[in-house]
């Protein structure tokens, strides 16, 4: 019988060609964005993480099938979409526990200030 023990990964970002890191990393601060404090902030937060999803994958599919314009073209790109929608327009779970913090209601915690999209 074959030994089929699986090894453990040795390769960390760090060992990766920079190109690489970076185009994981931009990957990965697509999908990484903050969860609403509320479930009245969902609808902005999946609204926002669906169109960054579908930019990662529009990059991912890129670098996959042919990255004729190159890694470092792939993820500029991803990140000038990625700017084009920023995870506003909700209050954080982060931002509700920081404005706890400072004495404020829940309520107070938990609105959006003025002047920010609902």
């Amino acid at each position: 019988m074959t030994d089929q023990t699986i090894k453990p990964a040795t390769t960390v970002v760090g060992d990766l060609p920079p190109a690489v890191a970076e185009f994981i990393t931009a990957v990965a601060d697509a999908l990484d964005i903050p969860h609403p404090a509320t479930t009245g902030g969902q609808e902005a937060h999946d609204r926002i993480l669906a169109e960054r999803a579908m930019h990662a994958k529009i990059a991912l599919r890129s670098a996959l099938d042919s990255c004729v314009l190159g890694l470092e073209w792939n993820t500029q790109y991803l990140r000038e979409r990625l700017a084009e929608h920023p995870p506003t327009g909700y209050v954080t779970v982060d931002q509700a526990h920081a404005a706890l913090a400072e004495g404020k209601t829940w309520s107070q915690a938990v609105t959006l200030p003025a002047g920010e999209d609902q």
